[in-house]
């Protein structure tokens, strides 16, 4: 006896659909940059406030509002500077949020689904730019080309007396931004040359892990 096969129809899963809120515009535009070579039939939603205090005073009415109407293959990232703050205590806070809100978090969640990933950009975005210098040297050819081998710029996250502060110094030396770095235009001009596989900032590598995670 001939058994046929039957066509089962095919299901098709909703694509996930990212949204950001970040605190400024510099990462704003730097997602912009960014987003696009990770999701290139996608276009994530970015969320600005205006700086991290705003950021945090809202999270929590923030994601009780998404957590009226949260679709299934939505997601949500929360991205912050640990600026001078302690970095557990900060991740305590964002994660209190998710909670209160009755949303799960992707650390709470413990490789389960989830629906909100908190970050932290140790300790500002400009580490991120540290850890692909070959960005940075892409949109700035005159800065040096072995910082990172020098002492003090080994480690992205750990560079002693503030990545910000370091990063414009060594810009200035070199003629760029005399009068104050101009983040935004900065994000503008290193993000499109940013390469995730390359990158040496260890939360810039678990935001790359965390957003592969959330897309579609």
């Amino acid at each position: 006896m001939v058994r046929h096969s039957i066509d089962m129809p095919k299901i098709d899963m909703p694509k996930r659909h990212l949204e950001f809120l970040v605190e400024e515009p510099s990462m704003e535009v730097f997602l912009q940059a960014l987003l696009p070579k990770l999701f290139p039939a996608t276009e994530p939603i970015i969320h600005l406030h205006q700086g991290k205090p705003a950021l945090l005073r809202r999270l929590e009415q923030r994601l009780r509002g998404y957590a009226n109407w949260l679709p299934e293959n939505y997601r949500i990232v929360v991205v912050v500077d640990r600026d001078c703050e302690a970095c557990r205590e900060l991740k305590r806070r964002l994660e209190a949020n998710c909670r209160k809100a009755g949303l799960q978090s992707k650390s709470a969640a413990t490789g389960g689904a989830w629906q909100v990933a908190t970050v932290i950009a140790v300790e500002e975005l400009e580490a991120w730019y540290f850890g692909d210098w070959p960005a940075v040297r892409a949109a700035y050819p005159k800065v040096p080309p072995n910082i990172p081998k020098r002492q003090g710029y080994r480690h992205p996250d750990a560079i002693a007396g503030g990545t910000k502060q370091a990063f414009e110094r060594i810009l200035q030396s070199k003629g760029y931004f005399k009068t104050g770095l101009r983040q935004r235009e900065i994000a503008e001009a290193i993000g499109p040359h940013i390469d995730p596989a390359r990158n040496r900032s260890p939360s810039f590598r678990f935001f790359h892990r965390t957003i592969l995670a959330a897309g579609p």
